[in-house]
């Protein structure tokens, strides 16, 4: 039987993480977002139960089953339990469809990590093709396309498109994607491709809402850190790898590593909060994708490639040497 809500003797493991004791020095937004999540710890001491606590995140009218395409384990974490804190919802199934991670090891690593999780947590995990020759297939032309470009688009719509053919065929009444919950992820863009693949089938909705908030960043870093999540390095793809790899050569930054328990910069595994959520800040953010804007005008161009990286040369120089860097090893 498939478990649910009502019916999974784990449900009760699906609850808001109270997570690391802030410091003293934490910035407002975490202490606001922490806040928020105590006081709903306080309402389950109480007698609050799960069911009858209140989740800010409201599904669409209807809509009680749920198929939540992962991108990986700490993506999921706390989407998932915001999902099931509705009292509407009785079953949120994770569906794992990336053909986009490259190389496959690093595929693997996520892939396992993720179903591992949710096996702990008794949510269901649905182990989709490694479609990567499609993949590439689908992606052909838009190799050199930005972050965010239009090869982004296209692959948030096959693996959004798969997910949705899945819901449809197994009685789901929505989808959802953890795609939106990095601050990595254009929203808009992921949302567009949701609702797109949703509206294929009569009937199925895709789920929006701001997965992005501080409140739910933070959560998701708290949760991490508890559980030790692998700390991923770039997006996924091997377009990804390579130009962040770029990245951190033209800033004297040791390249990605795949697997293992050292990661090429920072910490392998998630372990700190506050410093996890600076490194998905804003201003990280954005200055990755100006680069990537910039990159993807001069396409191939090995020597104008380099022009524009030498640009960003520096700016990181100093962390890259004491090892602080941060926001290049958190997607």
């Amino acid at each position: 039987m498939t478990p649910n809500k009502k019916e999974t003797t784990t449900r009760h493991n699906l609850s808001f993480h109270e997570g690391a004791v802030l410091p003293r020095n934490a910035p407002s937004w975490a202490v606001s977002a922490s806040e928020r999540i105590q006081e709903k710890l306080q309402r389950r001491e109480t007698g609050t139960t799960i069911a009858e606590e209140s989740s800010q995140a409201i599904p669409p009218d209807g809509v009680s089953r749920v198929l939540l395409h992962s991108c990986c384990a700490p993506c999921s974490g706390a989407m998932v339990e915001e999902m099931m804190a509705s009292r509407n919802i009785e079953q949120v199934v994770v569906f794992f469809y990336n053909p986009n991670i490259h190389p496959k090891k690093e595929y693997e690593i996520r892939k396992q990590e993720n179903k591992e999780y949710c096996m702990r947590i008794g949510v269901q995990f649905i182990d989709c093709d490694y479609d990567v020759e499609n993949w590439y297939a689908r992606m052909k032309g838009m190799e050199f396309d930005p972050e965010r470009g239009q090869r982004c688009s296209e692959c948030f719509d096959m693996r959004m498109e798969r997910t949705a053919l899945y819901a449809h065929e197994h009685g789901f009444h929505a989808i959802a994607t953890t795609n939106s919950t990095s601050r990595w992820k254009d929203e808009k863009q992921v949302d567009a491709s949701g609702f797109k693949a949703a509206s294929r089938y009569p009937g199925l909705k895709y789920w929006q809402y701001n997965w992005q908030s501080d409140e739910m960043t933070l959560r998701k870093y708290q949760i991490s850190a508890k559980e030790k999540f692998y700390k991923q390095e770039y997006c996924g793809c091997s377009y990804s790898l390579r130009d962040s790899n770029e990245w951190r050569r033209a800033n004297g930054i040791p390249k990605i590593q795949i697997g293992g328990d050292t990661a090429g910069l920072g910490q392998r595994y998630f372990s700190d909060p506050i410093m996890d959520a600076a490194e998905e800040s804003q201003d990280v953010v954005d200055e990755f994708f100006a680069q990537a804007q910039n990159l993807a005008k001069v396409g191939k161009d090995v020597k104008e490639r380099k022009k524009i990286l030498k640009i960003y040369e520096g700016r990181r120089k100093n962390e890259a040497t004491d090892g602080t860097t941060t926001g290049l090893n958190n997607w």
